[in-house]
């Protein structure tokens, strides 16, 4: 299938675009940062989906909303109406089988930056919002949301013994999950999935279970 993907050059994204590149399908990465993805099926595009011009991608049939920022002071501009910018061009049309966000437990929490909370809330209640306009389509829509995930965003408390010791101590299994593990949870709402549509899917080892944020 035809799947755009965006913040493709790292982490969680990059993790899902070489997910869905295993598995036969053709792939448009769209990130502010090049990639480094090599792949005869794989094309990449520059840009911010906050701002810059779009290229025309028809046919889109897979759409995972991912790319993201922390407390950069453009956590909503990006995260929020970046998502909903690339889904109204991309998302919302007939070719479309799915849509998938991925989201974060702090929007169930509360227990993170203010003004990233409020961007992952809000993309949740838009994942809703999606679901029902797309339904006519036979198209799913429904969210990831990651609690801690081992990626190059976490590095300031991942390299902190003290702040990891604390993290674990609010975490009931004792561990984060991969970028690799999200992407198979992406993979699966996108490809397996065709009969669960307007969720949340939460996966964060436990830890919204409780609501200390340690940074």
């Amino acid at each position: 299938m035809k799947v755009l993907i965006t913040g493709s050059s790292k982490g969680i994204g990059r993790a899902v675009a070489l997910r869905f590149l295993q598995e036969g399908h053709q792939v448009t990465g769209i990130d502010v940062l090049p990639s480094a993805i090599s792949h005869p099926h794989y094309t990449h595009v520059t840009a911010d989906v906050a701002c810059d011009p779009l290229p025309i991608i028809d046919g889109v049939e897979i759409l995972v909303n991912n790319a993201g920022v922390q407390n950069s002071g453009r956590d909503i501009a990006v995260n929020l109406q970046g998502a909903m910018r690339i889904t109204e061009q991309y998302g919302v049309q007939p070719h479309i089988k799915s849509v998938v966000f991925v989201a974060s437990a702090s929007a169930k929490t509360g227990s993170e930056f203010p003004e990233y909370v409020a961007s992952k809330g809000g993309l949740v209640s838009y994942m809703k919002n999606v679901a029902l306009r797309i339904a006519e389509f036979g198209a799913t829509s429904n969210s990831v949301s990651p609690g801690g995930v081992t990626t190059d965003l976490n590095a300031p408390v991942m390299s902190d013994p003290d702040k990891w010791a604390q993290i674990m101590a609010e975490t009931p299994l004792k561990k984060w999950a991969s970028a690799d593990e999200i992407a198979q949870w992406v993979y699966f709402l996108a490809v397996v999935n065709r009969s669960m549509t307007a969720q949340d899917v939460v996966v964060d080892n436990g830890e919204s279970a409780r609501a200390k944020f340690i940074w």
